[in-house]
Formats: structure tokens, C-alpha cells, sequence
């Protein structure tokens, strides 16, 4: 079966989405040839013959972002129980990220996908959506969940973006805590980060191993590839005002603009009101928007 890949293009910028892998993006370009510059992770063939979302550019999360403790969690009196979708004890980047999605809208320069999702073990009916907006200056992305259902429902959302990274990448972002981890990437406290990943002061991905929430983000924030004499400028919409950077021994860093903290829905029920977790009565919806602009510089 061939595998549907929505191409998009604006001037001289390209970007491929991959509806059936999670409704993820799979390269974003400008250039051509030589002068190709591949702004986020390109996927390998292999990711794409394999359908694996954690080889692609981008892919979406929904209903939440990042790890519920177990998969368990209370809401509001009930006991919910979410079958464990990795091989960590724990579970990961909710649904959207593993389903295929639904194209809604599409033209040269634009796309919409949709994935209505019915309860389950995750006891609440929601609408995912994503819009896919292309221009020669940029590419914008907004994500969106609307509680389908007739009771209310906790919710988070965000992106899961990778960045190539070389030896002298910089991610550089306002933010004012981060919170510190167990060996399972869980989150312990809440602290001063230190100073090699103190992503005010700019920080090396390359030199230093992370996977880490911050708080108070200011919603900017620029990855610089001095070697490549490129940078690029994401900003992001309130409630995406979390910043997840993750940089592991492979060659990429990931900078994820989230609407709430790691295990928001337990820390929120043992009653912490700083995690971004947001309760959508039947009807509402919960979106953000994130801005990425790429810069050639002199």
C-alpha cells in the first residue's frame, strides 16, 4: 500500500506530511541541491517504510504531552487506566502521535487533518486537529482538542519537533524553572536549572545530555546552527506555555512547545495548580498555535 504524503509547497519551501503516521511531518525544506537546508529531521526512507513516528520531523500530541505516571491517573473521582503504549511502565504522548489521521482541507500551501477519537480506556470522546499553513518565510502549525463528549475532560497538547543538531548547535529561550527528573523521566522538582542547561544562557545540545520540562517559557525560542550559517525563530500561543528539550546521544534535539508539565494530571490531582492542565467542558477546545521562521545569516 503507498503510503500518502501531502506536499506542500511555497516558492522555493517545501514541507511533506505523513496523514497515516500520526499525522506527522516528515521533512520541511527550503533550497534545493546543494543549497538545501532541511529545517527539521527529515525522515529516513526506513522511518516511513516502517511507519515509526519517532523517526519523522514532527508529530502531534494529543490529548496530552509527555508521561502519565503508570498510565493512571484520577479525574475528578474517577480512576482512569490508559494501557501502556511503549516499553516504559509508564504512558507516553497520548493517542494522536500512534493514529492515523483524516485529511479535512488540503491545497498547494495548506492542510487541515482531523482524528476523532472514541472513548475508551481514555474515557472522553475528543476531535484532534491539526492545520498546516506553508509561506516562503515560514511554516505555521496550530493544534487543536475539542472535548466531544457530554462530561468534562482533562486535556494538554503540544508539538514534538526535531531539530538537526551539529557540534556547535545553540538553543537559546526565556524560562524560569525547570523541573528536575528521576531515572525514568519522571518529575521530582522544581528548580533553578543549572547552568549547562540553562536554556537563557543558550544551550549545547551537543555537549550536554537532556530531557527536561521547563516552566514560565516566554514563548520564544531560537535553535542557531553557526555551521550552516542558519538559525530559526519559533514562537508559540498561550496555553503552549511549557518548553520540553530533549537531547539524547543521537544526532537531533527536540524543542516542544506544551500546554502542561510531565504527569500533569497526577501532580494537578495532588493538588499543584502550576501544570498547565486544562479542564474542557463538553464543546470547548483547547488550541496552539507555534510559528517556526527560519533565517539565513550573513
Amino acid at each position: 500500500m503507498t503510503l500518502e504524503i501531502v506536499q506542500l509547497r511555497a516558492g522555493d519551501s517545501g514541507a511533506d506530511i505523513v496523514p497515516a503516521i500520526g499525522g506527522g511531518i516528515a521533512a520541511w525544506w527550503s533550497g534545493a541541491g546543494p543549497d538545501r537546508r532541511d529545517w527539521l529531521r527529515p525522515a529516513t526512507p526506513e522511518a516511513l517504510a516502517a511507519g515509526d513516528p519517532l523517526g519523522l520531523g514532527n508529530f502531534p500530541l494529543t490529548p496530552f504531552s509527555n508521561r502519565i505516571r503508570e498510565g493512571r491517573f484520577r479525574f475528578q473521582g474517577r480512576q482512569v487506566q490508559l494501557p501502556l503504549n511503549t516499553s516504559e511502565r509508564h504512558q507516553l504522548h497520548g493517542h494522536g502521535w500512534q493514529r492515523p489521521w483524516s485529511v479535512l482541507e488540503r491545497s498547494a500551501t495548506r492542510c487541515v487533518l482531523v482524528d476523532d477519537y472514541a472513548a475508551d480506556s481514555w474515557p472522553f470522546p475528543y476531535r484532534a486537529r491539526q492545520e498546516f499553513t506553508l509561506t516562503p518565510g515560514g511554516f505555521d502549525l496550530v493544534i487543536a482538542v475539542e472535548n466531544t463528549g457530554d462530561r468534562p475532560m482533562p486535556a494538554g497538547l503540544g508539538q514534538h519537533l526535531y531539530f538537526p543538531r551539529t557540534p556547535q548547535t545553540t538553543v537559546t529561550a526565556g524560562i524560569e524553572r525547570m523541573w528536575v527528573n528521576d531515572a525514568e523521566v519522571m518529575p521530582l522538582e522544581l528548580v533553578e536549572p543549572p547552568p549547562e542547561k540553562d536554556l537563557r544562557r543558550g544551550f549545547r545540545p551537543e555537549a550536554v545530555r537532556t530531557d527536561n520540562s521547563f516552566t514560565g517559557w516566554d514563548h520564544r525560542a531560537v535553535i542557531d546552527w553557526p555551521e550552516r550559517r542558519a538559525r530559526l525563530v519559533m514562537e508559540a500561543d498561550a496555553p503552549l506555555d511549557f518548553l520540553v528539550c530533549y537531547a539524547p546521544d543521537d544526532p537531533y534535539v527536540c524543542v516542544e512547545p506544551v500546554s502542561n508539565s510531565t504527569d500533569a494530571f497526577n501532580l494537578a490531582e495532588a493538588g499543584r495548580t502550576d501544570t498547565g492542565v486544562a479542564v474542557l467542558q463538553p464543546g470547548d477546545v483547547l488550541r496552539g498555535a507555534v510559528r517556526l521562521r527560519p533565517e539565513v545569516v550573513a
